[in-house]
């Protein structure tokens, strides 16, 4: 059996997540980035013996735009699938129900689905070091079960929380900028999931193009690539209250 890792993790949170979910099932793993804006997703053909582990963010509730298109390019076929949206202690709200509306839409059969916590990409403060080895010890808890499903041959439609229409997806701010420090090594814009940076340029950002999905600023070599002070203090008091108690994942089966 294989299992189709497909991921959109633009900072690593999600992939550390689903890492460790996948690694403690049964199969040959094969990765699918959907970060990837070179990779041509049609060509993607599962069968019904296949398992897909389909883990992405949720920005402000809901599933990048993105993913929901690279992953509609696939074909399912029949491929069971276990839905996993990771976020960063506040709430995960609608992305879950409507990755499974984009699973199903793309022929895949959702059997399972994970919420859990990963370090928050803007406000690193919150549920910072996650998935940490509790959560580790809990996503291998939760494979563990979801194997037991798969071996069973049950491939009952877990009930996913989450409301339809969805809530509506949240604007950009958070649009990161080059600093002086910036070298013009063009890393970011060669890396960035929506070619929101000019590659002749790397200091120019298309702001009607990027989701504040940070993943410049992660990669950055010269860590010249950050967000306006004022807005990321006020993002992170704002957080506060609904982010600073630690919150659990979740699973459905």
């Amino acid at each position: 059996m294989n299992i189709y890792e497909i991921t959109f993790s633009p900072t690593g949170g999600t992939q550390k997540a689903a890492d460790l979910l996948t690694q403690s099932l049964n199969g040959s793993r094969i990765a699918v980035d959907l970060t990837d804006t070179g990779t041509d997703f049609s060509t993607f053909s599962l069968s019904s013996a296949d398992v897909a582990v389909i883990a992405v963010p949720s920005y402000a509730g809901r599933v990048p735009a993105p993913a929901i298109q690279r992953l509609g390019a696939m074909q399912g076929n029949g491929a069971q699938a276990i839905l996993v949206c990771v976020y960063g202690n506040r709430a995960y709200e609608d992305t879950l129900v409507e990755l499974e509306d984009a699973a199903q839409q793309a022929g895949f059969q959702v059997v399972a689905a994970v919420a859990a916590i990963a370090e928050h990409s803007i406000a690193h403060r919150y549920a910072a070091g996650r998935p940490d080895e509790a959560d580790a010890r809990q996503l291998q808890s939760f494979a563990h079960k979801i194997q037991d499903k798969l071996d069973a041959g049950n491939r009952s439609q877990p009930q996913i929380p989450g409301n339809r229409p969805y809530k509506k997806p949240g604007s950009v701010s958070m649009v990161p900028k080059a600093s002086k420090g910036c070298s013009g090594c063009g890393l970011c814009a060669v890396k960035c999931p929506v070619q929101s940076i000019d590659p002749s340029d790397p200091k120019r950002t298309d702001k009607d193009l990027c989701i504040s999905c940070m993943r410049c600023v992660a990669i950055c070599p010269q860590s010249a690539r950050k967000v306006n002070s004022v807005l990321l203090a006020g993002a992170e008091a704002a957080l506060k209250k609904v982010c600073s108690q630690r919150k659990e994942g979740e699973l459905y089966l």
